[in-house]
């Protein structure tokens, strides 16, 4: 294990034409966040000294999404090349002494496994390491010609490959890993004499094998270095990360009833003993604890689902929501920042926003907690064990007291004491034989008979 210091240069200053978008390649979502993110998530387990991205095209972008991460940006004006992008770490690393990381912000699935293993070439007496793969299709990939040992004897691009050399199955993948005296030096001596006029990153291999440098690659899987260039990629892609999450939830004892079905999030966490019905999304911030349902079409986002609780089918979960045990939210209700109490219910049809609910306390079908008043969020508090009745409006802010009970279709505009039965809606009036003498004016009127 190496102990010298580390630090991380991502790229990420390339325009992205394929993906036809006004947002930046490298902040289209995965798994709910942004690709570049689930890169720097991986680099972050490294505890590295520095972590710099290098930005261009809709730089203001990435800058603004990655405040408050801890990573530096610094700007690549013009664009010309890898080999320039990361010249441009330089002068921020100037007095930095120990292994640069370099990875592509559109490659965000590169493990912290295997950035580990990188370094520990390095530890091993590499100056440089190229990340290499083999891919089922090795098409336009640079070749890498290496010995028995894993040392690169060369690399050479597909459009120069000699039918021997395109045969080659081990490919470049792009990252690599440097020992900092060797890299700017390296890196100074590549020149541009290509037909875009740019600089390559992977020249510096070439060079540090003429000045006598150990150069090696570590391998990876291929489903590890899937790039992002494309909208069809970003498919794929995602595919990948939602294929994983599965298969990891699955192994750590969740039942997804049909697993391709179920997306997640990044982030989501479904303890031993969940079980997922078809066709739920998982979007940022949800926990859902053991012995719980998730069932069909529901939708749960910035919730925390408690032990033992029923979800849907058909209930949305928005932020704030808070299912204490065995509590149960039914078919087309929504919650927003509402916290349950253990054993509430609210079984169908219902809206809950900006609400706090005691333990069993019973909402009925229809009940809606009017909580916005066109300026403001009020709060509904309802006691434990309260029962609220079909078709009930709660005008925020109220409160309905422990074991009160509310009547069907009641406007409820004042808090409701303790144990009381409210009831608050128009006085019914009966006309015996008026639906007669109705219907049978209208036929008169219109000339048709019933």
């Amino acid at each position: 294990m190496t102990d010298r210091p580390l630090a991380v240069i991502c790229l990420a200053a390339g325009r992205g034409t394929r993906m036809q978008s006004s947002l930046h390649k490298v902040l289209h979502p995965i798994g709910g966040q942004p690709m570049l993110f689930h890169l720097l998530d991986s680099v972050a387990r490294l505890a590295p000294a520095r972590a710099i991205v290098v930005v261009g095209d809709r730089g203001e972008q990435v800058e603004e999404a990655l405040r408050g991460r801890g990573v530096e940006t610094v700007r690549q004006e013009p664009q010309l090349g890898t080999g320039h992008a990361v010249q441009q770490a330089g002068p921020a690393l100037a007095d930095f002494a120990g292994d640069i990381l370099i990875l592509f912000g559109d490659a965000p699935f590169v493990r912290t496994e295997t950035m580990a293993a990188m370094r520990e070439a390095l530890a091993r007496g590499a100056d440089l390491v190229v990340l290499g793969f083999r891919p089922a299709e090795p098409g336009a990939y640079g070749r890498i010609v290496a010995d028995a040992g894993g040392g690169i004897l060369r690399m050479v691009e597909a459009r120069d490959a000699t039918p021997e050399e395109l045969a080659i199955p081990l490919c470049n993948a792009g990252p690599m890993a440097v020992r900092s005296e060797r890299l700017w030096a390296l890196l100074g001596r590549v020149g541009n004499r290509n037909v875009a006029g740019e600089y390559y990153l992977p020249d510096i291999v070439g060079l540090g094998r003429a000045e006598g440098l150990s150069v090696q690659v570590v391998e990876a899987e291929e489903a590890e270095l899937l790039g992002v260039n494309s909208r069809a990629e970003l498919a794929a892609a995602e595919a990948a990360f939602q294929a994983r999450a599965r298969a990891a939830a699955m192994a750590a004892g969740v039942t997804l009833v049909a697993p391709e079905t179920v997306i997640f999030a990044h982030d989501t966490v479904l303890e031993p003993d969940v079980t997922v019905e078809p066709f739920v999304v998982f979007a940022p911030g949800v926990v859902v604890e053991t012995g719980s349902k998730v069932r069909s079409h529901s939708h749960l986002e910035g919730a925390r689902v408690g032990p033992g609780c029923e979800v849907g089918p058909f209930a949305r979960l928005r932020p704030g929501t808070v299912l204490e045990a065995e509590a149960k939210v039914g078919n087309f209700v929504e919650t927003k920042n509402a916290r349950l109490g253990a054993g509430a219910k609210a079984n169908h049809l219902s809206y809950l926003g900006d609400a706090t609910i005691g333990a069993r306390a019973n909402i009925g079908a229809g009940t809606i907690t009017c909580n916005y008043d066109g300026f403001a969020k009020h709060q509904t508090r309802i006691g434990a064990g309260a029962f609220i009745g079909s078709n009930s409006a709660l005008v925020a802010p109220v409160s309905i007291g422990a074991g009160a009970i509310v009547g069907a279709g009641s406007v409820i505009v004042r808090d409701v004491a303790d144990d009381a039965l409210a009831v608050a809606r128009g006085a019914q009036e009966e006309r015996a034989g008026l639906a007669a003498r109705f219907r049978a004016a209208r036929a008169a009127a219109s000339g048709k008979t019933r």
